[in-house]
């Protein structure tokens, strides 16, 4: 007589963050499939659009408590395909397809081996306060955010911007992190600063206006600049603390 195993009940909250992830994996394939078929813009838009989605599974992660093991596994295939594989392909078939031939494939294998590496360390390796190498969706976001800008890179150009870009994602170059500034820690005057700095590129530069705003993040690990830190409100030491509230005491 078999036993018959009882299933065990997967409660929303575990099974809605993953399917937020899966948008993400979506906009990563329907990227590649259209970068085949010659619509290149559209698919550098998407790999903008799988950004959203890979912000928002950890939101709703987070609110919903139902984070898990396989969700962060899950979001790790997903960048991959997304901001690894997908912005390799675009910049391959628009600038080096036809060009470089076989050293055009091999840089372009490189971008999105690297991406593969930098989400395994960022898995295992916990670095409080900043990432380690550049995040894989910035990486990717920079390259695709030529394509939109309709540069015209030379092949050799493009090859020395993906081996680059890929060789940044697995070097140990501190880059700010803004999901470490907690709720209330923010200084709202460089928030706003920020924000209107961000919305004049994209008025100004229109479609120029993406890789303008990521070139600044990309620049900004290389002099060392935390964005994290700047947007942050500055602490205040304990026993200044106590000073104060001693003198408000008396």
């Amino acid at each position: 007589m078999k036993i018959m195993k009882r299933r065990r009940h997967i409660p929303f909250r575990e099974i809605a963050p993953n399917m937020v992830t899966s948008g993400n994996l979506l906009c990563g394939m329907l990227s590649l499939i259209l970068a085949i078929h010659g619509s290149f813009v559209p698919a550098a838009w998407l790999i903008f659009a799988a950004v959203f989605f890979d912000f928002m599974d950890g939101k709703v992660a987070r609110s919903l408590g139902g984070g898990s093991q396989f969700g962060l596994e899950f979001d790790s295939l997903a960048d991959v395909v997304s901001f690894g594989v997908a912005p390799a392909v675009l910049l391959y078939i628009v600038y080096l397809k036809g060009f470089m031939g076989v050293s055009g494939a091999l840089v372009a294998s490189f971008f999105a081996l690297c991406g593969a590496l930098r989400l395994a360390r960022f898995n295992v390796v916990h670095v409080t306060g900043h990432f380690q190498g550049i995040p894989i969706p910035a990486a990717g976001l920079f390259v695709a955010s030529f394509v939109i800008a309709g540069v015209h890179l030379p092949p050799w150009i493009t090859m020395a911007l993906l081996a680059a870009t890929g060789a940044l994602m697995i070097s140990s170059v501190p880059y700010g992190n803004l999901k470490g500034i907690k709720k209330g820690q923010g200084d709202r005057k460089k928030f706003l600063l920020l924000t209107s700095l961000m919305v004049a590129i994209f008025v100004f530069l229109r479609s120029a206006g993406p890789l303008a705003a990521i070139s600044i993040y990309v620049i900004s690990g290389l002099v060392r600049f935390d964005w994290g830190k700047w947007l942050s409100l500055p602490v205040v030491a304990s026993d200044e603390l106590n000073e104060d509230e001693t003198v408000e005491d008396h």
